[in-house]
């Protein structure tokens, strides 16, 4: 899938890092802005990545917009927008997720799963979407990034039987709906973990209150100023 453009095998200077432009295709003479935006970015955000974790993240981007046509993976074309709105957006959940197996429920591209696998290489994350198209990309898109502790699963939540200590997703619109179909895949003490844009409605939030734990976490996205939020639930019961 890699379709790889000749490119210089020079450094390319970045500030912070030193990304090698070869085999990028779509970023291109961005590559060196985009680089030092992730840097800035990933120093805001008090992530240890090392250049060539970083380096993977820029490369999954590129990748990402290079099949996004074919796949049908995102409505953002341009690469500084899709920086922020996917790799940052998901980077800024990284510091407060729980330790443990991870799932990722309706992943689509791989948001936030592949993101999550790429900085934290110690942690298993399953990717779950029902839309086969996209788990190919993820597929291919592992292998390629040497993602070893990515597991891309293309199925429904409802036929899937694993469990795991982390369910997240940024796909819902409704918090009760995710954790209706997130419970069942929830190891004993673990957590759910919904991305959200706004905090869920009071109405909401009393509908689990009597069941779920629940903290809200407002996240800091560096260049978004749109509202983000993690929602973090664990069970009263546990």
């Amino acid at each position: 899938m890699s379709a790889s453009a000749k490119t210089s095998s020079s450094s390319t200077s970045t500030g912070n890092i030193n990304i090698d432009p070869t085999g990028f295709v779509k970023l291109g003479s961005q590559l060196p802005k985009l680089a030092s935006i992730l840097a800035q970015a990933v120093n805001e955000l008090s992530l240890s990545l090392s250049e060539k974790q970083q380096r993977t993240l820029l490369l999954y981007l590129d990748q990402l917009l290079l099949w996004n046509k074919a796949y049908n993976l995102t409505a953002i074309t341009d690469p500084e927008e899709a920086l922020i709105k996917h790799v940052i957006d998901c980077l800024s959940i990284i510091t407060h997720l729980p330790t443990g197996s991870l799932l990722d429920i309706g992943t689509g591209a791989g948001l936030p799963a592949v993101i999550i696998a790429i900085c934290q290489p110690e942690r298993s994350c399953t990717a779950l979407d029902s839309n086969q198209k996209k788990i190919r990309f993820i597929k291919q898109i592992s292998s390629e990034l040497g993602l070893r502790n990515m597991q891309p699963i293309a199925s429904r939540i409802e036929a899937h039987e694993a469990s795991y200590d982390v369910v997240t997703s940024r796909a819902f619109a409704s918090l009760i709906d995710f954790v209706e179909v997130a419970q069942p895949r929830l190891a004993d003490g673990g957590y759910l973990c919904a991305m959200k844009g706004k905090v869920p409605s009071d109405e909401e939030l009393q509908a689990l209150d009597s069941d779920w734990h629940i903290k809200t976490i407002k996240l800091t996205v560096p260049r978004l100023h749109d509202s983000r939020h993690l929602i973090e639930m664990s069970a009263k019961n546990a």
